[in-house]
This record gives C-alpha cells, sequence and structure tokens, in this order.
C-alpha cells in the first residue's frame, strides 16, 4: 500500500518545486514497459498518493491502463480521492474488483462521496457494495443531501463528547475507542438531545489536567454548519473565521457530520478554478479530455464572441465613407479598441474576484465603481497624449491625433465603468458573473470604441 505522509517527498528545485521528477516518471513508464512489477512497486512506493494522481493524469490512456493492471493490489484509495474528475471513472473502471473493494474501504466517508457523487449507477452500485453495511448506510445518507451541500462535503465520522465530560473522561473514551477518525481536530460537545454547544480542540485537551470540565476549554470561535448549506458558502465560512473543523447538523439541529478544512479549501480552491476558467470562456475542462469533448465546450463561447464581434463591425460599417476618407482611421481604429478591452478585463477581474470573496458588497459598491472610472479617467489621459503625439508624427495630422486622444480617454472611461457595474448588475440577476460578464465587457468597449473614434473622425476630419 502506499505510504503515509512521512513519504520521500517529489525531488524539486526553487523552478519546479513539487513537480514530478521526470526522470523517476521515465523509469516508471520503463518498468510498464518491460512488465516489471517489482521495480515498478519500488519507483511508486516512495511518492505521495497526489503524486500518482498526477503521473497518471499526465501520461496516455493506454500507458495508464497498463501501469494500473500491473500496479495491482497496491493501489490505494487516496489515489482515486487526489485524481481529477475527468480520469477517476476511466481508472475505476481499470481496477479490479476486489482491488477496488480494498482501495475504497480504507476512505474516510467523506472521500467515498466524493468518488461516488461522479460516477454512473452501475459504477456507484459497485463501490456501494465493497463497504461494510454501516459504512454504506452513512455514505447513502450523506449522498441523499444536494449535490454541492455540506451534507455531500461533511464525513459522517466525528469525535463527540457529552458537554458535562471532563477532560480525563474525554481521553478515556478516545483511548478506549476503537472507531476513531484517522484525523480529527476537534472534540464536539453535544447537549442530550445531540445538539453541538462547542468545540474542544485536541491541543487544549491535552494540555489540561484531567479535571477539568471540557465547557471551560472551548475554542471562542464557533460555528455550526446546516447539512443543506451551499458548500460554496462553507467554505466562505472557514476562511473567513479561519476554521479547522465544524460540525454538521440536520433540520433539527442534531449532529450529523463534520466538515474539515482540508474539504473547505478543496472547494475554495475549486471555486476559484472555476471563475478563471469562465472568465477565459473555456468551461471546466481539464488536460485530460479529448479533443471533441474540448471542443464543445469551447464552441459556444467563441460563437458568442462571434456574435458580439458581428455587432462591432455593423458600428464600423455605419462610417464606411469616413474610413474611406481617411484611411489611417483603419490602421488605428484596433488600438482604441484593444486598449478599451484590455482595461474593461482589468477592472473586470478584480469585480468578479471580490464578488466571490464577497469584499464587494452595496455599503462599498459605488466607491468601487467610482475608483475604477477614475482609474480609467487618469489611464485614458496618460495613453490619449502618447497616442496624440503618435498620431501627429505617424499620419502628420494635428486633428487625428486629437480624435484618437479623447476616443481613448473615453473608451477607457467606459471600460473601468463597464468592467465592475456589468459583473455586478449580472449577479443581482443571478446570472453567474464569471460566465457571462467578459462578453458583455468586451462587446461595451468594441462598440463605444468604434462609436467615439469614428464619430468623431466624421466630425473633425471631414
Amino acid at each position: 500500500m502506499i505510504a503515509d505522509d512521512h513519504q520521500e517527498p517529489v525531488e524539486s528545485t526553487s523552478e519546479d518545486a513539487y513537480e514530478l521528477d521526470r526522470k523517476r516518471v521515465t523509469q516508471i513508464l520503463d518498468a510498464v514497459e518491460a512488465e516489471d512489477q517489482a521495480q515498478l512497486t519500488a519507483l511508486m512506493e516512495p511518492l505521495h498518493a497526489a503524486d500518482i494522481a498526477d503521473l497518471l493524469e499526465q501520461i496516455s490512456a493506454s500507458e495508464r491502463g497498463r501501469l494500473i493492471h500491473l500496479y495491482g493490489r497496491e493501489f490505494d484509495g487516496e489515489i482515486l480521492s487526489e485524481l481529477d474528475e475527468s480520469i477517476r471513472e476511466e481508472v475505476i473502471s481499470l481496477l479490479a474488483p476486489q482491488v477496488l473493494a480494498e482501495a475504497v474501504r480504507d476512505l474516510e466517508s467523506d472521500d467515498v462521496v466524493d468518488l461516488l457523487e461522479d460516477l454512473e449507477e452501475p459504477q456507484q452500485e459497485a463501490i456501494l457494495n465493497t463497504l461494510e453495511d454501516a459504512d454504506r448506510v452513512a455514505v447513502e445518507q450523506s449522498l441523499s443531501y444536494p449535490e454541492n451541500s455540506a451534507g455531500r462535503l461533511m464525513q459522517r465520522e466525528v469525535v463527540m463528547a457529552p458537554d458535562h465530560w471532563t477532560v480525563g473522561q474525554a481521553i478515556d473514551f478516545m483511548r478506549e475507542s476503537d472507531h476513531l477518525p484517522d484525523q480529527f481536530y476537534h472534540v464536539v460537545l453535544v447537549d442530550p438531545r445531540l445538539h453541538p454547544v462547542g468545540n474542544v480542540t485536541l491541543g487544549r485537551i491535552m494540555s489540561s489536567k484531567r479535571e477539568v470540565p471540557l465547557g471551560d476549554i472551548v475554542e471562542e470561535t464557533f460555528q455550526i454548519i446546516p447539512a443543506d448549506q451551499d458548500e460554496e458558502d462553507v467554505a466562505y465560512a472557514f476562511n473567513q473565521y479561519h476554521l479547522i473543523s465544524a460540525p454538521v447538523v440536520d433540520d433539527e439541529g442534531r449532529l450529523v457530520g463534520v466538515i474539515t478544512m482540508d474539504d473547505a479549501m478543496v472547494v475554495l480552491d475549486e471555486e476559484h478554478e472555476e471563475d478563471i476558467l469562465r472568465l477565459a470562456g473555456v468551461g471546466e475542462g481539464s488536460l485530460a479530455d479529448r479533443v471533441m469533448a474540448t471542443t464543445k465546450q469551447r464552441f459556444p463561447w467563441l460563437a458568442v464572441n462571434l456574435a458580439t464581434a458581428i455587432l462591432a463591425s455593423l458600428v464600423i460599417a455605419q462610417f464606411e465613407a469616413t474610413i474611406a476618407e481617411f484611411v489611417a482611421l483603419a490602421v488605428l481604429m484596433p488600438i482604441v479598441a484593444s486598449m478599451g478591452g484590455n482595461a474593461g478585463t482589468q477592472s473586470l477581474t478584480v469585480a468578479v474576484r471580490a464578488l466571490a470573496t464577497r469584499d464587494l458588497t452595496g455599503s462599498n459598491v459605488w466607491r468601487v465603481i467610482r475608483r475604477e472610472v477614475l482609474v480609467g479617467l487618469v489611464n485614458g489621459i496618460a495613453f490619449a497624449l502618447i497616442m496624440a503625439v503618435v498620431g501627429i508624427l505617424w499620419f502628420g495630422s494635428p486633428l487625428l491625433g486629437v480624435v484618437i486622444a479623447v476616443a481613448m480617454v473615453i473608451n477607457l472611461v467606459v471600460a473601468g465603468l463597464a468592467g465592475t457595474a456589468v459583473p455586478i448588475i449580472l449577479e443581482k440577476i443571478g446570472v453567474d458573473p464569471a460566465l457571462a460578464s467578459g462578453a458583455f465587457v468586451t462587446t461595451v468597449t468594441d462598440i463605444v470604441g468604434f462609436f467615439a473614434f469614428l464619430g468623431l473622425a466624421g466630425v473633425l476630419l471631414l
């Protein structure tokens, strides 16, 4: 089986810290090619489960299949937890039933739930059948909660104690228990109705005398998570209040599980990654996705971009005579649009990030919008002066310099306004700002930029 957290670290330098050693990867693939199971096991044994998951994600499907077949019973359940969802189902289908049973049996309930969520029903049933009856019931109860909720995120294994116990009683209980979680941070205090009333850290328990009541050493910060709460809100609470773990309760306030910091941080990381991908219009794909799957994910966003580009082109078409009279306008048009688009993207990124972290609220929204507009104004004036000089020196026309300078100021101010206001408005009407803001902001800056530049040119140059 895979070793624990004291395993040999991945060889790295400051430039590629924690990256898989290429030499080791080559040796592993050579062992697979030679069907040398002993050598493969020796090479894989020092690696952490997360590094083995990275290895499986980076190699080809055929290499992955041969490696899993040769590795056999050494395959550990933690590897499945670390795998990207895009190949997890494939890896599970490659494992022999007895290997899968052993791998899953050692996982915490929250990790098993995470495995099952994205699998088809036959594979779900195959994994559930490997569990003991009590574990299966616990996992099925977690799966009964809404998707992306605290109930799906929590682990059922909880260390709890009556709120009237002393430190000595808690220590004796934990020493005698055969079913403690492998890792936990708190003992949850509960009243007679199983309502959580406080958390006691293991550090405070170990540093207190046996006769000290647990109620006297509870943590000051104590957050209770409803089982149906959205996991994004759970992650926010952990980040906001610096939680290590938090009890989860059902509709009647009874303790049903616990969420730990590592699970909450995974959600937070996934939310940030999702926002970045959506801002770029590439969906939620991964490097392991096939060509057609990736194409289908990206096509809609490119289609939206095409539609917005056509709108911008329609604006340009209204000034055909002006462009025909002054060919220089065609040369300078992309500069105005590009600067506006980039400025809008900067404001948009800041706004979407602030909305995700809940730093942008009703109390400061106008201050933030005003700041972004003023930033656009200052940058617009600075670049307007530069482009005015460029216009004069390049084309020998002071009026052309004035036109592009004024258009630059207008577009950068609008970019700052749109980049901040659009995601705020979208969130207010229930649309994910990261999903739709980019297309709207680009459309606004393109249309305003072209209209201001060509319109001013028509007035001043004709």
